[in-house]
């Protein structure tokens, strides 16, 4: 998995291609928390995003969404979610380390980083989502449980796999107790074959997200294995389908931010999805 070996130093010239106002700088908040901060081109202030990384940390791929998000109009924060935890980044980065922290360290991340954006005078505060991705993706549900001041929340296949629904010392609070409480609509982004979510697992968020009234879009697409938008691993990216799920996100952002849906004093549930009639989690595979 060298493509994944990326430090936040030397992961910014690579796409350099992509226009936003200025380079990501990376930067510090709440005391001993680090990340990077990509601004788009208006002096005004924009809707932003929270985007949180992969369990490999705060890699390129992180970057180049957060450079995305900067380039269609929005303040983007990638924060390090890991920035107190010492130990081999190699190895994390590589996969052969996964490093799974209590909830309550990670949200204190991410609250500072909220706060951070929330105080920029390039943001609008009362425009801000916070987008999870894989391993990440529980932590938009963890904190739009307890907070209501956010307008939105993302979650890229991830969220909602077998371990995500388990309590412990790390995940104190059940999951579906949380996705019954969250105050803002929500996007889910799936495929049919992910090796990590089945489609039991996602009627299981759908009954949870319905049993709080809690509004969301949610899509599983077809043929798509796990991490099927990230283009630095060859095995699972899918340009089409990758470029279709960040259309859905941009208008979902627009709409929510937008105040368009799912509009004032409603609930909405909007599902699609695809798969065979074969269909067999069991032969999903892992792929690289």
């Amino acid at each position: 998995m060298g493509h994944l070996g990326k430090t936040l130093a030397d992961a910014l010239p690579e796409r350099a291609g992509i226009s936003v106002a200025s380079d990501p700088h990376k930067l510090r908040f709440g005391g001993d928390c680090e990340g990077f901060l990509c601004l788009p081109r208006s002096e005004s202030p924009a809707g932003a995003v929270v985007i949180l990384h992969e369990r490999y940390g705060l890699v390129q791929h992180t970057l180049d969404l957060a450079r995305r998000l900067a380039r269609d109009g929005y303040a983007a924060l990638a924060p390090n979610l890991f920035s107190r935890w010492r130990g081999d980044e190699a190895a994390l980065r590589s996969g052969k380390e996964r490093v799974v922290l209590p909830d309550p360290e990670v949200a204190a991340v991410i609250d500072a980083a909220l706060d951070f954006l929330k105080g920029h005078p390039r943001v609008a505060p009362e425009r801000i989502a916070l987008m999870g991705v894989c391993q990440s993706g529980r932590y938009p549900i963890v904190i739009g449980s307890r907070r209501r001041d956010l307008a939105a929340f993302v979650v890229l296949y991830g969220g909602s796999q077998q371990r995500d629904w388990q309590v412990s010392d790390l995940q104190p609070e059940p999951m579906q107790e949380m996705m019954r409480s969250l105050a803002a609509p929500v996007l889910f982004v799936y495929g049919e074959c992910d090796h990590t979510i089945s489609l039991a697992d996602v009627r299981r968020t759908r009954d949870a997200l319905e049993e709080g009234r809690c509004s969301y879009r949610m899509k599983v697409f077809p043929g798509m294995p796990h991490g099927w938008l990230n283009d630095t691993m060859p095995g699972r990216y899918r340009a089409k389908e990758a470029e279709e799920a960040w259309r859905m996100l941009l208008a979902f952002l627009g709409d929510v931010f937008g105040g368009k849906w799912p509009g004032k004093g409603q609930v909405r549930w909007e599902f699609e999805s695809a798969s065979s009639v074969d269909y067999d989690f069991s032969k999903n595979l892992r792929l690289e």
